[in-house]
């Protein structure tokens, strides 16, 4: 009778075993040492990858892990995909993260946000000169962004109510823009005698010179509230979240690639951020319908 270990067969065998071993290892080695990460597709995908390529690198040297962004056809998918754990981190809207919260049973947590989302506002724009503060707005024709922006619908809309102007009931007619551009021409041709958007968009568009500050002027500007943040699961290591966030928090403005990043980012610095500084914008998605 033969020894096994001169068994060819059984040499197979345990190659093949080897094998297979080896290769679900490198799985599991593979899963662990790489962060996919995604951004809300508000730009063409290799605009995106572009914009997020330093950024990446200088993660990848902070947390010691391979970063792979994997871009995403719409906010829905970018949502599930975080939910489902297909993505670990995550460049969310305001509203977005609420979806996400609440589709995931409150899974989801922000780590960190630009210091400009703290304080994101929106103006309200219009070409005539009968129009000086919300309540003549009443029986006009006004036009929101898009109905899942929060600083074009949902945060307007929130500060339109507070001061008893109810949009739904007081105007004549709403129109929902696809585009900030899409605002500005509504206002500016006089399809709507008024519009709201994003202060950071509206004063970029007047330094473009894509609106006249002769023809439109800004008759009311909202507080500050919270937008945009980088958002993960809740099933994340405690430790990578912790590498990710300080990484984050820790870039300064006085360090040559690291400006570059946040002036590539529109930021000044990254700060905290907690899930209740989303607390507004899910109470008037509730009421408005768009949250369930």
């Amino acid at each position: 009778m033969p020894k096994l270990s001169s068994s060819p067969r059984l040499r197979a065998l345990l190659f093949s075993l080897a094998i297979t071993a080896g290769l679900a290892f490198y799985a599991a080695t593979s899963a662990e040492t790489v962060l996919r990460v995604s951004l809300v597709p508000d730009e063409a995908p290799f605009v995106l990858r572009r914009k997020f390529m330093a950024l990446s690198e200088y993660l990848e040297k902070k947390i010691g892990m391979k970063i792979e962004f994997r871009p995403s056809a719409d906010a829905n998918a970018l949502i599930d995909a975080l939910v489902a754990n297909k993505l670990d981190m995550v460049w969310f809207s305001g509203f977005d993260f609420v979806r996400a919260q609440s589709r995931s049973d409150n899974q989801v947590i922000p780590i960190a946000q630009r210091a400009e989302d703290a304080q994101t506002r929106s103006v309200f724009i219009t070409a005539r000169n009968d129009i000086t503060k919300f309540e003549d707005l009443a029986g006009k024709t006004f036009a929101f962004g898009e109905k899942s922006s929060t600083s074009g619908h949902l945060m307007p809309r929130s500060f339109l109510r507070t001061a008893y102007v109810n949009p739904d009931v007081a105007m004549k007619h709403l129109i929902y823009s696809d585009s900030n551009m899409e605002v500005v021409t509504a206002v500016t041709g006089g399809i709507a005698d008024a519009g709201v958007l994003s202060k950071a968009i509206w004063e970029r568009m007047l330094a473009s010179g894509e609106a006249d500050p002769k023809v439109l002027r800004v008759f009311h500007t909202t507080p500050g509230y919270h937008d945009y943040n980088w958002t993960v699961h809740t099933d994340m290591d405690s430790r990578l979240r912790q590498k990710l966030t300080d990484a984050f928090l820790s870039m300064d403005m006085r360090i040559g690639i690291e400006k570059e990043i946040l002036q590539v980012q529109r930021a000044s610095k990254y700060i905290s951020t907690t899930p209740d500084n989303y607390s507004t914008i899910e109470m008037v998605a509730r009421s408005a319908g768009m949250l369930k």
